[in-house]
């Protein structure tokens, strides 16, 4: 479903992703581990449309994203759910996650329903629907960022590290959602330096340092593999 073939992107003089290759079929979980600059990022905000390559192939459903725009990537079914939320902390919760439905906003009784959906996922989220989301905790506003890419209702989800700054139980139940959304048939790749929670729901890796794929494997390969432990979950 989605395939990178060598791609490389810059800025300016900065090689931040070199030759990158990395495939992720339908209804797989697929994450991808690394340090900050490594890279995972970059390779969110080009197959979003967000940064243009310089070099290589991407696709989608068999489709060339590249030179696709941001909205006709999200229409596709390719959806990306940022580092860091960028949420708009003055409007409230269901503001923001009606905000994801942008591209079906003719579909009113769909977005309702989508709506419900993503509700029933967090019923915290119903609760405070008409707070401004910037006034709920870091892990809630992480839950209205989820919530919002799901109102695309995408088909494949790119998930940049959503576990960041989250208290451990706060983590714990976003990567149950995370694997209960992945169940339900999304494609998911997730991008995580919390190693050890993402291997545990993950299907395939692999491990990006300096713009470049130093390692891939199933779950259980690289959860066994000693630089991997020592590197990104210790021991």
């Amino acid at each position: 479903m989605l395939q990178l073939d060598r791609v490389s992107l810059s800025y300016g003089s900065f090689r931040a992703l070199d030759n990158i290759s990395l495939h992720a079929g339908a209804g797989e979980l697929v994450v991808l581990l690394g340090a900050n600059g490594a890279g995972k990022s970059s390779i969110f905000l080009a197959m979003s449309g967000i940064h243009r390559i310089s070099g290589g192939s991407m696709r989608f459903d068999g489709r060339e994203l590249s030179g696709m725009k941001p909205s006709q990537i999200v229409q596709a079914g390719l959806v990306h759910c940022p580092e860091g939320r960028k949420l708009f902390p003055a409007m409230s919760v269901e503001k923001n996650l009606t905000l994801g439905a942008y591209v079906h906003r003719r579909d009113r009784a769909g977005i309702r329903k989508t709506l419900e959906e993503v509700y029933e996922m967090f019923p915290i989220l119903f609760q405070k629907k008409d707070d401004p989301a910037g006034s709920l905790s870091g892990g809630q506003q992480q839950m209205v960022a989820l919530g919002r890419a799901l109102m695309s209702r995408p088909r494949a989800l790119l998930l940049d590290e959503p576990s960041l700054g989250l208290a451990p139980l706060v983590v714990k139940q976003m990567f149950e959602i995370i694997q209960r959304i992945n169940r339900a048939g999304t494609t998911v790749l997730l991008a995580e330096q919390n190693a050890y929670a993402a291997l545990g729901i993950a299907h395939r890796a692999y491990v990006i340092e300096n713009g470049h794929i130093v390692m891939e494997g199933d779950r259980d390969t690289l959860l066994k593999d000693e630089g991997i432990r020592k590197a990104y979950i210790g021991g």
